[in-house]
């Protein structure tokens, strides 16, 4: 017994096999996410809709003959991504990412940017019931700044997130929106589980189509492709499908740790507080710190030291050198601070205390590392300063890959850990998700206690 699993993530499209009966991710495959469309304003990161759509075609019927009595596609999606569509389906924009920034433009009646107008419309208190979720790179920012400057269709449109319009373009129906992925909007009210309607009629946006809420549960569309009609199930957002793949428990801190790094923490109730708050699966919460500096600030340090190599014609991954060496440094005083793009530990790192005897690689890795560490600690109390968990789930590639960094979070909070129990925490969390679509465990918690324990 089989499902599909599509993952629409940032870099790349993500498919593979979901066994059911051995309850394990099998013939994986990836492909680059399209192209940014090329000469877009500044400020814009846009994507030809057709091209994710022929994508997703194609890794389906790629994998299609590898999943005998496949009973279904279960999918995630990047998130706070947008497409205009028509009712039918039928693309009325390009697709935007999380990458577009255009609502930082100057506006154009008024001081400021479209951000600066756009937060002046909006009271704390609502802040609060949006999860903290106001920010430039969520679709509520893209469609105010689309209502501001006339670019809206006059035609009727749905917003869509990026794997929802794909299920729309592909069958000629809108699907409904599964939570998860309804909070990443932006425009989610986390105190009525509905689009926060007040503000979107403020910011001229309630002649929109919204799509209806719906918890995850029965398939949203039935599509045929190479010649096989299968239920399509409704996308989840990507980090809390990423979170049921580390099979996150009660009274455990995630800390995922890839490109970006964030620390979460599960809750059966909404508390607004110093965090952003997302929608989970069963009618849960998770209280998140976003935004904390990890591979992509890593990678300016890792460009530093291999820049002289590659002048050279030398390709060589230094990763194997970078960790062999960081194993080697117990401690050091050399100060790295990170951040050095906004982000949770400010928005101007620096690299301080230097010495002739710690400067080297081993060293400046080490103080990267316990910063990261210090920044986990301190978003960890942002979000329970009464620190309930009891142990720390790390999932993502640097986590997985980096002991030392484990080691100095370890030191930083004294208590037990554990790895996700697969690098492809996305798959394992849609297989979680199909054992729920087959109707083989009743809640998503159901499914991760099973996989856990398998």
């Amino acid at each position: 017994m089989t499902y599909l699993a599509i993952d629409l993530g940032t870099s790349f499209l993500k498919g593979a096999v979901l066994n059911l009966d051995t309850q394990e991710p099998t013939h994986v495959r990836r492909q680059p996410f399209p192209a940014a469309l090329p000469d877009r304003p500044p400020f814009f990161y846009e994507v030809d809709p057709a091209a994710i759509v022929a994508a997703t075609k194609a890794l389906v019927e790629e994998l299609l003959p590898y999943a005998p009595e496949c009973r279904g596609v279960v999918l995630c999606t990047q998130m706070h991504g947008l497409v205009l569509a028509a009712p039918e389906g039928q693309a009325r924009s390009n697709a935007i990412t999380w990458q577009d920034q255009r609502v930082l433009t100057p506006y154009s009646a008024g001081n400021g940017t479209y951000f600066d107008q756009l937060k002046a419309l909006i009271a704390a208190d609502e802040v609060a019931e949006l999860g903290r979720e106001l920010q430039i790179s969520r679709p509520l920012c893209y469609l105010y700044w689309m209502a501001q400057t006339g670019n809206l269709p006059d035609e009727t449109v749905v917003p869509l997130a990026i794997a929802d319009f794909v299920i729309a373009h592909l069958s000629g129906t809108v699907p409904p929106v599964e939570p998860t992925n309804a909070g990443a909007y932006g425009a989610f009210n986390l105190a009525t589980g509905d689009w926060h309607w007040p503000i979107l009629e403020r910011l001229g946006l309630q002649q929109l189509q919204w799509p209806t809420v719906r918890p995850f549960g029965p398939a949203v569309a039935e599509i045929t492709l190479a010649g096989q009609t299968l239920p399509w199930y409704a996308p989840v957002g990507d980090h809390q499908c990423a979170l049921v793949g580390a099979l996150l428990g009660e009274n455990e801190l995630s800390l995922n740790i890839s490109t970006g790094s964030q620390v979460s923490l599960l809750t059966d109730r909404w508390i607004a507080g110093d965090y952003q708050t997302r929608p989970f699966f069963d009618g849960r919460f998770l209280n998140t710190v976003t935004g904390i500096p990890a591979g992509r600030a890593l990678n300016h340090l890792v460009d530093l030291i291999a820049e002289w190599g590659k002048a050279l014609g030398n390709a060589a991954d230094p990763w194997a050198f970078i960790t062999q060496a960081v194993a080697a440094v117990e401690q050091s005083d050399l100060d790295v601070n990170l951040s050095f793009f906004d982000s949770v530990g400010g928005s101007s790192g620096h690299i301080a205390n230097i010495r002739e005897d710690n400067l080297t690689v081993g060293h400046l890795f080490h103080a990267a590392f316990a910063n990261m560490a210090l920044n986990y600690r301190h978003s960890a109390q942002r979000i329970a300063p009464d620190e309930p968990w009891q142990r720390i789930v790390y999932s993502g590639g640097l986590a997985q890959k980096i002991p030392t960094l484990r080691r100095l979070v370890n030191e930083r909070f004294g208590v037990p850990d554990r790895l996700a129990p697969s690098s492809e925490d996305s798959l394992l969390g849609l297989l979680a998700l199909a054992l729920v679509a087959d109707g083989q465990v009743a809640k998503v918690s159901d499914a991760t206690v099973q996989l856990h324990h398998k």
